[in-house]
C-alpha cells in the first residue's frame, strides 16, 4: 500500500511515529503547505519508506496532482476539517481510498439553533455516498479516536456484549495538566472551538436529531485507571451522526469533560467574537504605508497566539481517556451497562513515541485502519464510518500495537453519583 498523509501537524507527525513500526505499507508520503516541516518529520523518523512533499490542502487540483505523482492507494487527511471538501474530492477524482479523523463541518439552523440541526457534521460527505458506491471506492470517515475508536467500541458492544442497546454514550475525560501555562489546549484550538461552541447534537429513535445549548446537561462520570470523577457536558460530535446509521439503539450522545475554566474561556472567546472564522480587516503590524491592513480570521489569531499542542508533551502530565458507554440488555438477557475505553498516559506516550497523549491517541486509529485495509481484513464501498466494520480485528490489532482497550462493567455515571 502507498499512502499519502496530508498535514504534518501534531496528529500527522504522530501518524508517522506509529506507522514506521509496522510493515504493511510500501511508501508513505507526508505532505504539508510548508515542505520543510514535512522534510523535518521524515528526517526525524529515519525510515526509507517515507517521503516528503509540498501541497496546498485548499487546492483540489494540486492535491490530485500529488496523489497521482505518489501513486497513493489511500489518502489520510490529517488537516483541520475545513479542508475536508477539497481532499475528499481529490481522493474521489483519483480513485484513492479516503480516510479522515473529523468530518465536514456543520452549520446551525438559522432560526432555532438550540432546538433543531441545520447542516450536520458529515452531511456533505454522506451526500456523495452513492457516487462512491458506483465508483467502487471507499471513504472511511471519522477514524480518529473520537470519532473512530469510540465507534469501534459501539460496534463491538452491539456484536459481542448486548442483544439490544438503549444508549450509546461517548464520554471523554482526562486529568491532564500543562505546566507553565494559564491556558493551553491539548488539541487543535481551531477544532476545539468548532465542536464546543456549536449547538450539541443528540439523536433519539423516536425524535430523530435535535440540538441543545452548548455545555448543557452536565453529569458526573467516573473515568477509569485513576483519572476519577469528571463533570461532562454536551458537545457537538460526529458519533451522534455516525452510530445510528449502522447500530440499532434508542439514543446516542456525546459528552466531554472540559472543566469550568476551559468552558469560561470558550464562552469569553465567543462573547468577543474571537471564535469567528469570518475575516476582519485589521491594521498590519509595521505596515509601510499609513492605513495598511490585512484580512484575518479571529479564530486563526487565537490559534496563532496559543502554544502548539504538539509541542506541549514535555510540559504535560496525566492521562486522557476516550470511551463509549453502552446500556441495554446483555447477551444473557439481563439489563446492564459497559464502558469500553482506551487510556493514554502522557509520560508513556512521550517515552515510547515522542508525542503527547492526545495527538498520539488520535493518530493510532487511522494507522490501524490502514493496516486492516491493506491486509484486506476491512473492505467496503461508499462513505462509511468505523461502526460499519467488524470491530474485533481492529481491537485485536490495536492490542498488538501495544495499546489494549479496557472494559468497565456497569455505568460509571452511577458510581460517580454514589
Amino acid at each position: 500500500m502507498k499512502v499519502l498523509v496530508v498535514g504534518t501537524g501534531g496528529v500527522g507527525a504522530a501518524v508517522g511515529a506509529v506507522a514506521t513500526r509496522r510493515r504493511f505499507f510500501e511508501r508513505m508520503t507526508f505532505a504539508d503547505l510548508d515542505r520543510s516541516r514535512a522534510e523535518r518529520l521524515v528526517a526525524s523518523l529515519g525510515d526509507e519508506r517515507l517521503a516528503a512533499a509540498a501541497v496546498d490542502a485548499s487546492d483540489q487540483s494540486s492535491l490530485e496532482a500529488l496523489i497521482r505523482a505518489t501513486g497513493a492507494d489511500a489518502v489520510l487527511n490529517a488537516t483541520d476539517p475545513r479542508f475536508n471538501p477539497q481532499i475528499f474530492a481529490a481522493a474521489f477524482a483519483t480513485g484513492a481510498t479516503y480516510l479522515d479523523m473529523a468530518m465536514t463541518l456543520s452549520s446551525p439552523d438559522p432560526e432555532r439553533p438550540y432546538e433543531r440541526p441545520g447542516v450536520k457534521l458529515g452531511d456533505a460527505q454522506f451526500a456523495e455516498h452513492e457516487r462512491w458506491v458506483e465508483r467502487g471506492q471507499l471513504a472511511l470517515v471519522g477514524i480518529g479516536v473520537e470519532p473512530g475508536l469510540s465507534d469501534v467500541f459501539a460496534r463491538y458492544a452491539a456484536d459481542h456484549l448486548f442483544d439490544t442497546i438503549d444508549e450509546v454514550a461517548v464520554r471523554d475525560g482526562a486529568d491532564l495538566v500543562v505546566e507553565g501555562y494559564d491556558f493551553a489546549p491539548t488539541f487543535s484550538i481551531w477544532t476545539t472551538i468548532e465542536e464546543c461552541l456549536n449547538p450539541p447534537l443528540v439523536w433519539e429513535r423516536e425524535r430523530g436529531f435535535y440540538t441543545t445549548e452548548p455545555f448543557s446537561e452536565p453529569e458526573l462520570f467516573e473515568f477509569p485507571e485513576g483519572i476519577g470523577v469528571v463533570e461532562c457536558v454536551n458537545v457537538e460530535h460526529e458519533e451522534v451522526v455516525l452510530v445510528p446509521r449502522a447500530i440499532e439503539c434508542r439514543r446516542v450522545t456525546f459528552k466531554y469533560g472540559l472543566g469550568a475554566e476551559f468552558i469560561d474561556v470558550l464562552k469569553t472567546l465567543h462573547k468577543l467574537g474571537l471564535d469567528s472564522t469570518d475575516p476582519v480587516r485589521v491594521r498590519a503590524a509595521g505596515g509601510a504605508s499609513r492605513g495598511a491592513a490585512v484580512d484575518v480570521a479571529p479564530r486563526d489569531v487565537v490559534a496563532a497566539a496559543l502554544p502548539d499542542p504538539a509541542t506541549l508533551g514535555d510540559r504535560m502530565r496525566g492521562r486522557t481517556c476516550a470511551g463509549t458507554l453502552v446500556t441495554g440488555v446483555r447477551k444473557d438477557g439481563t439489563p446492564g451497562a459497559a464502558y469500553l475505553y482506551h487510556v493514554a498516559d502522557n509520560e508513556r506516550c512521550m517515552r515510547e513515541y515522542g508525542h503527547q497523549a492526545v495527538v498520539l491517541q488520535t493518530a493510532l486509529n487511522p494507522v490501524v485502519a490502514l493496516e486492516l485495509l491493506a491486509e484486506g481484513v476491512w473492505s467496503g464501498v461508499g462513505v462509511l464510518g468505523p461502526e460499519s466494520f467488524d470491530a474485533a480485528p481492529f481491537l485485536e490489532l490495536l492490542a498488538d500495537y501495544g495499546e489494549p482497550h479496557g472494559i468497565v462493567d456497569g455505568d460509571p455515571r452511577a458510581s460517580a453519583r454514589s
